[in-house]
């Protein structure tokens, strides 16, 4: 299966992994990784609050690190390595946010949206490309929209300047062929690049991220040790490993990413991210992976089902920045349950 083609390593375990602990990363934890993951060979390596630039709040949980002394961290930290944030569109704003990103030298920016509302991106895509940094649109929970209607989605992300669209597993809940599917929809259908950022509830985080590389990806997430919300991501340096056994240019290190690996597991990870019970329910259920604290502690609070929250929870097709709604849920399960003992 040797093929040489090369492969984009982005690597959001500061990031992601900061969903996995509150959103509180240090600066010295910033400055640890950086250097690892710098020495390793990554292609980007995306900083900040788990939700992204800007979104540091009550309601999301609030950022040990503010977004400058990250980015200024990881700047000083990264020699080789490109400096890459997520943005969604209402958490960051141009002018307070990601102007000041972009002075403080990040190379790469992802601006994301729900996978159906790509419009709200054209101003924060727009404006990256005219700074002349690297720009990608980011379309997330990309199992609730078939793969025609993802093709209109980057496509409209494509016309206001994005260089390439990753899809997002945000609930890990592809199986290989359903990411084989939307790739080459995407791939057949758009002249820029396409990526994919895989969840690993079910398990399946490398399978569907070698699946997205057969069928034509050339960028690929992955964190350290899998650092990532709910069941965590796929797991960096076994994604790069088997990209090697398969013929795939990633450009990083082997050795190297496995030392990158220690030290997360050392200095970031409180919990090496497992496929818990309710991880498997929150994939199935096609729920957010960055619920499942939220989701537990509601749960117990209401003496309710966390399985049958998440459930729920997939039935109205709730997305990310709608945490509300859990104790919604929560309250309404627990009358159900009060109704039925009477």
């Amino acid at each position: 299966m040797a093929n040489n083609r090369e492969i984009l390593i982005s690597d959001p375990t500061l990031r992601d992994g900061n969903h996995a602990v509150g959103h509180q990363l240090s600066a010295e934890h910033i400055a640890a990784y950086c250097k690892a993951a710098d020495a390793a060979g990554v292609t980007i390596v995306e900083v900040g609050h788990g939700n992204g630039l800007g979104a540091s709040s009550l309601q999301l949980g609030e950022s040990k690190t503010p977004d400058h002394i990250a980015l200024t961290t990881a700047r000083q930290n990264l020699v080789k390595s490109k400096l890459g944030i997520h943005v969604i569109p209402g958490f960051a704003t141009i002018e307070r946010d990601l102007k000041p990103a972009l002075e403080l030298g990040v190379d790469v920016v992802r601006v994301a949206s729900h996978c159906s509302e790509a419009d709200i991106c054209e101003r924060h895509i727009s404006y990256s490309r005219s700074q002349g940094v690297g720009v990608w649109g980011c379309l997330m929970m990309s199992h609730m929209i078939s793969p025609a209607l993802l093709l209109e989605q980057a496509r409209k992300m494509e016309s206001y300047g994005a260089e390439g669209v990753v899809f997002m597993d945000s609930s890990g809940h592809f199986l290989p062929d359903d990411v084989r599917q939307r790739v080459e929809t995407l791939v057949n259908g758009l002249s820029i690049a396409v990526g994919f950022h895989a969840h690993n509830n079910l398990g399946m985080a490398i399978g569907n991220s070698v699946a997205a590389a057969d069928a034509g990806a050339t960028l690929l997430d992955g964190c350290a040790r899998g650092f990532g919300a709910g069941a965590g991501n796929a797991q960096l340096e076994v994604l790069i490993a088997v990209l090697e056994r398969l013929g795939y240019a990633t450009g990083v290190d082997l050795y190297k990413i496995l030392d990158a690996a220690d030290v997360a597991e050392e200095l970031l990870i409180k919990e090496i991210p497992s496929i818990k019970s309710v991880s498997v329910v929150s994939g199935m259920a096609g729920v957010f992976s960055g619920f499942m604290k939220p989701v537990s502690r509601i749960a117990k609070e209401f003496n309710v089902d966390p399985r049958d929250v998440f459930f729920e929870l997939g039935r109205r097709k709730i997305v990310a920045g709608q945490e509300d709604i859990i104790l919604e849920v929560a309250k309404e399960l627990a009358q159900r349950a009060r109704k039925g003992n009477e």
